[in-house]
């Protein structure tokens, strides 16, 4: 009789049951999807993106299905990291599943501020969002330039004992060369990709469908991209990957991990079904035993 698998991955020192987790931003606090998803089962939780002070996010439409995709401007919307703190985090330590707490700033001093301030217990790790605009900088997104993404990461490296994950944007010329910065700079693993810049025009009206013009393309029709860069950055780097980008079955999670990802984070998938982390899951877990993989033959 062959044997379930032992799904169980290490990133950076924190030891995941199963290598699929939840995308920042696609899963709330957890207690969201609490009602559809045993989130004893899942391999982390990453929260939505928390800022040091509450955002109330973007004006108008924020999100816009696309052919194959989605592209969402929703600007981090969130209570900020106090109320994370007294509010959601007592939640998320009822359960048996590591925290992964997304982190977003406009400068320099609000990442090393809000590293500090999570530097706490129940708080697994830090995925740090470098996809933001350093306002400091001109408007320079700290994700596209090798010496802003690792001043960011040394930052929050010097304020916190807790393992750092880089979010690597996609929208650079060489992924590679922010990784390898990134890495230097004391980042514990990487996570990849971000969403892709797009944009949708209503042909009616004639304007932009999103309220911020442009945003973020996630869904299956970035997943070769993502898949590419994973497979580049593995090779590029001696910490562990997190790769994501449109994956929607279990099948679509081994790819990333045959390209070189360690764990993978499930996203979009989780607006078409609440419990597309939780069947990534148990997908990957059915392919690898019809391979024997792990089976203990």
């Amino acid at each position: 009789m062959t044997k379930q698998p032992d799904l169980a991955v290490e990133i950076a020192g924190i030891r995941l049951k199963t290598p699929v987790m939840t995308a920042s931003g696609t899963f709330g606090f957890g207690k969201e999807y609490a009602p559809y998803v045993d989130l004893n089962k899942l391999g982390a939780i990453v929260v939505k993106g928390t800022t040091l002070l509450p955002r109330m996010g973007n004006p108008g439409r924020r999100l816009v299905e696309t052919p194959a995709g989605m592209l969402n401007s929703i600007g981090l919307e969130n209570p900020g990291v106090e109320h994370f703190i007294d509010v959601e985090l007592p939640n998320l330590k009822r359960y048996d599943v590591p925290a992964i707490v997304n982190i977003s700033g406009h400068s320099v001093e609000e990442y090393r501020e809000l590293a500090a301030r999570l530097d706490i217990d129940g708080v697994a790790a830090l995925e740090v969002n470098i996809s933001c605009p350093n306002v400091k900088e001109g408007g320079l997104v700290f994700g596209t330039d090798c010496a802003s993404a690792a001043g960011v990461i040394s930052a929050v490296r010097a304020a916190t004992k807790k393992p750092i994950i880089a979010k690597l944007s996609p929208n650079v010329t060489d992924i590679t060369a922010i990784a390898r910065a990134v890495e230097a700079a004391g980042a514990d693993a990487v996570s990849l990709i971000n969403t892709l810049l797009g944009m949708a025009i209503d042909i009616r009206t004639r304007k932009p469908k999103l309220g911020n013009v442009v945003g973020g393309l996630s869904g299956p029709a970035v997943k070769p991209v993502a898949v590419r860069m994973v497979w580049q950055v593995a090779k590029a780097v001696s910490i562990p990957l997190i790769g994501m980008g449109g994956i929607m079955t279990g099948e679509d999670a081994v790819e990333f991990m045959l390209a070189g990802a360690t764990a993978v984070a499930v996203g979009t998938a989780n607006f078409i079904n609440p419990r597309g982390a939780q069947d990534g899951a148990d997908g990957c877990a059915g392919h690898l035993a019809t391979q024997d993989v792990g089976s203990g033959k």
